[in-house]
């Protein structure tokens, strides 16, 4: 039988290295996290070959006595943790756990003075081994070297990424502290380069616009919300300003950055209708709760959190987020691309035409007859509620109709008043697919089936849609769907909440679930499937909204089929009653899908076209 014995303490220091220092950027989080606690007003963080060689953190903190200092290097030794209540710590991270690790792993040189202190001290430890300790001139303050990070353990080294890659992630994590702290100044250096450089006391907005995309400061809505006490601060893309990764999405919660399921769940869940399914949001966002409703300590690099109740978390941040959008009115991230600018070019000029061209008010002196909606239902068994719903459909559904008329005076007065509207007065279409309006400020070109697939979208939430989607259906014969046990427990507990989507289960055995009814629109779905669909759901978000989402998402396609399509002729009249609605309606600067429904030709862009400017 083997024997059990104690490990030596070299050996334990580095077990407990592995949890800490996975990588350069790890041991770079915990330093700064530490200059951070010491309430320090600058940090300046230098680097060589990404941290491999060289991470050097200094700070303008408390600084430390030379007592404390041998003290913070022996493992289990904070200052941190006033008392026994570690559910209620305030502070980043734990200087006793992090020193030790990281200095039984490389060669690690600490020099502080407190303020106040004549003189500062040095101590110097290789490997876990005190090779110097003395006094040291400084100002007041920490600087931290670490050096050679892995050095004597070529099976760690071996195991690291290039330079390259590693410097990447310690870059993410020095920007993810900078934003998390607005109050603080940032400096970031990587082999003598200067890559960051931030301020104290700055505005959050700017702090993250600076940190982030610059495009932020116009293509992004400020948060600001509580419910509770709870309170949500921050900068959130338009759906417009998207990325093809999540890589650009910053969650912290009580000043500590996260990477947590349930907060990118909602993030996803507010922008379900308003991106396509590849395509991510950019925002920062910070939630401050009471520390006792939050448990920062399941994770060793405390970067995973656990709410005490997180089916109010995920609410409070879906409805913030929406809320924030749903302000934004039609605004979208409109500009032109330079690219695409650039493909503008001077083309010399045509020769006169013997045959003048037509006049513009030609053009729209046709008859025009309003053409049937492309948008066919499916006819489902005859059922009052069935026509009723297709009633419903039919009037939410309508498109804008009009047709062309002659200007009278008051028209054209009615017409100058338009300019000033913020999409303007339509002046005509291009490929039956893009309206062409000009307004006081410049021109402007939408997407007509873009725009008008929000319009409906929104006009079938107005309406009620979404009450009218969670009624019934009753299947013929039941379905049973069968699951592991765990995903029907997880159903089972959420089976009132799924009945008021309407959705209706029954357990049926250890490893089935029986569906009994759906919601109405999804009358002719594939219910194993939609179950399915919830229950992988619930085991990776732990909330029954996500199948309100799912509706969201059937509402949007069905308003994408019951939209105007590109390729179709509209009258002047059609197209202006569609701007009106798209100024009127929430969210319509962008599709369901997250792309523009308008651009905006400033009179300067124009004008440098023609070199005028």
């Amino acid at each position: 039988m083997p024997t059990i014995r104690r490990l030596p303490e070299h050996l334990v220091n580095r077990i407990a290295a592995g949890e800490v220092v996975e990588r350069p950027a790890s041991a770079l989080k915990e330093l700064v996290e530490n200059a951070i606690d010491a309430g320090s007003t600058q940090i300046t963080v230098r680097l060589a070959a990404g941290g491999l060689d060289l991470i050097e953190v200094t700070d303008d903190g408390c600084g430390m006595r030379p007592d404390e200092m041998a003290l913070a290097l022996e493992r289990h030794a904070t200052s941190k943790l006033p008392d026994e209540h570690i559910e209620l710590v305030a502070t980043l991270g734990f200087r006793g756990e992090a020193l030790p690790s990281i200095g039984s792993v490389a060669q690690l040189t600490i020099e502080s003075r407190p303020h106040g202190a004549q003189e500062g001290w040095k101590r110097v430890t290789d490997h876990g081994v005190v090779t110097a300790n003395g006094p040291a001139a400084l100002p007041p303050g920490t600087r931290i070297r670490v050096e050679d990070l892995f050095a004597k353990v070529p099976a760690r080294r071996k195991f690291l990424r290039s330079a390259r890659s590693e410097w990447a992630a310690c870059q993410d994590v020095v920007r993810r502290l900078a934003m998390a702290r607005p109050d603080i100044g940032f400096v970031l250096e990587h082999d003598g380069r200067r890559v960051i450089a931030v301020q104290p006391r700055e505005e959050l907005a700017a702090r993250v616009a600076r940190l982030v995309a610059r495009e932020l400061a116009e293509d992004g809505v400020l948060i600001d919300a509580e419910r509770g006490s709870a309170h949500l601060t921050g900068v959130a893309g338009l759906p417009t300003y998207n990325r093809g990764v999540a890589d650009h999405q910053y969650l912290f919660v009580n000043g500590r950055p996260v990477k947590d399921r349930l907060l990118t769940g909602a993030v996803r869940g507010a922008y379900a209708d308003m991106l396509a399914r590849d395509r991510h949001a950019v925002l920062a966002l910070f939630l401050e709760i009471p520390p006792e409703d939050v448990d920062v300590n399941v994770h060793p690099a405390k970067t995973e959190v656990r709410f005490r109740d997180p089916t109010f978390i995920r609410g409070f941040l879906v409805g913030a987020l929406r809320h924030a959008l749903e302000g934004a009115g039609q605004k979208s991230a409109q500009a032109p691309s330079a690219q695409a600018m650039g493909n503008w070019q001077v083309e010399p000029m045509a020769p006169a035409r013997a045959d003048p061209a037509p006049s513009l008010g030609s053009l729209f002196a046709r008859e025009y007859a309003p053409q049937r909606s492309s948008f066919a239902p499916v006819r489902p068994a005859v059922s009052e509620s069935a026509a009723a719903w297709r009633s419903y459909e039919a009037e939410v559904m309508a498109q804008p109709q009009g047709r062309a008329e002659p200007l009278s005076e008051e028209a054209d007065a009615a017409e100058q008043e338009a300019l000033r509207y913020p999409l303007g007065v339509a002046r005509g279409q291009v490929s039956d697919t893009y309206i062409i309006a000009e307004a006081e400020d410049g021109l402007v070109i939408v997407d007509q089936h873009a725009a008008h697939e929000r319009l409906v979208l929104e006009r079938l939430k107005a309406a009620g849609a979404g009450d009218a989607m969670t009624r019934s259906q009753a299947l013929l014969l039941p379905e049973v769907v069968e699951l592991e046990e765990a995903a029907c427990d997880a159903l089972e507990d959420k089976i009132e909440d799924m009945a008021r989507f309407g959705l209706v289960l029954e357990r049926f055995g250890p490893g089935a679930m029986l569906v009994r009814a759906v919601p109405s629109v999804l009358g002719k779905s594939n219910a194993g499937a939609l179950v399915r669909d919830v229950a992988d759901d619930l085991a990776k978000n732990g909330d029954a909204l996500l199948l309100g989402e799912k509706l969201d998402l059937v509402l949007a396609t069905m308003a994408c089929h019951g939209s105007v399509r590109a390729g179709r002729s509209l009258s002047v009249a059609e197209m202006n009653a569609l701007l009106r609605e798209m100024e009127r309606t929430p969210r319509s600067g962008q599709c369901n899908h997250g792309r523009p429904t308008w651009v905006k030709l400033a009179h300067g862009d124009i004008e440098k076209l023609f070199g005028r400017k």
